[in-house]
């Protein structure tokens, strides 16, 4: 891997968006995939996931200067999405947690704390349930944990992304993709994948041993008694409900994002699990 604000890793080059912090990417060799990631920053390692049909940059890019202030901040893209090329595999959420595991162990990562929002947040719990040893504390971005999480969302549903977001989207990736004509093919087979997800049982959030946030919009696509229900179910959790903020819109409310993301993870540095009390206050509707 190069470092400064070059692109180049595994002796292959890319671009890249924003370049703070001596930003650098690379492509890791994991499971038959070349695997786009950045790194930034310094610190305790925070692993950045996605949301489906996204970039890193059109999920994170406001957060990420910010948040590698105090941490080495690894920025993936998962099968199919921005940089990294789809592959004759199945896309699966399994699939997908094994690969993020494989980069870490490539970047010699034994353990990090996890942001994923909407399908990044579903690989990330994936993880906590799978190889917990991995993550050490986990928010989760608009993430049920059983498909009736949802609300119903019919075609023209104020829930939904906007037709200048989907567009935003297919622009993004046509910019960074290998075969920038491939965007009808992924949203074609995320949406499957996304439909095929079964969920986790509430024992297996009763088992979770990472202290938790979970974060969502009042007018997301989770529902917001099913996030309670999470919150009750995860030992070590706390909730946090942006007011006015549809599903695509919580990542894009960085002040308040970073004001709830940054002391959750800043907390565990005093040792044990933080109490809820230890963090500012949810914000909520």
């Amino acid at each position: 891997m190069t470092t400064g604000t070059g692109h180049t890793g595994h002796g292959t080059t890319a671009g890249a968006g924003h370049l703070g912090h001596g930003m650098t990417s690379g492509y890791a060799p994991v499971h038959g995939l070349r695997m786009y990631y950045e790194v930034r920053g310094g610190g305790r390692p925070l692993v950045l996931l996605h949301g489906g049909m996204h970039t890193i940059e059109l999920t994170f890019g406001p957060l990420l200067d910010d948040l590698a202030e105090n941490h080495r901040v690894i920025a993936v893209e998962l099968q199919g999405h921005g940089h990294t090329e789809d592959i004759d595999r199945e896309m699966t959420l399994g699939n997908h947690a094994a690969d993020v595991a494989a980069l870490l162990g490539e970047l010699g990562v034994a353990q990090a704390d996890f942001f994923g929002f909407s399908l990044g947040g579903m690989v990330a719990l994936e993880l906590a349930v799978t190889r917990p040893e991995l993550v050490r504390r986990l928010v989760l971005g608009s993430v049920p944990y059983r498909p009736d999480g949802y609300h119903e969302l019919p075609p023209g549903s104020d829930r939904l992304p906007t037709e200048a977001e989907f567009r935003s989207w297919e622009q993004a990736y046509r910019q960074v993709a290998p075969d920038p004509n491939h965007f009808g093919e992924l949203l074609r087979r995320t949406s499957a994948m996304v439909s095929a997800v079964e969920g986790w049982s509430a024992e297996q959030l009763r088992e979770l041993g990472s202290p938790t946030l979970l974060l969502l919009g009042d007018h997301d696509f989770v529902r917001l008694p099913h996030a309670v229900e999470m919150l009750d179910l995860i030992p070590d959790a706390r909730l946090a409900v942006l007011p006015g903020a549809t599903h695509t819109e919580v990542a894009r409310r960085p002040e308040q994002v970073l004001s709830l993301v940054g002391p959750f993870l800043a907390a565990g540095d005093e040792g044990g699990a933080a109490r809820s009390a230890d963090l500012p206050g949810p914000v909520s509707p």
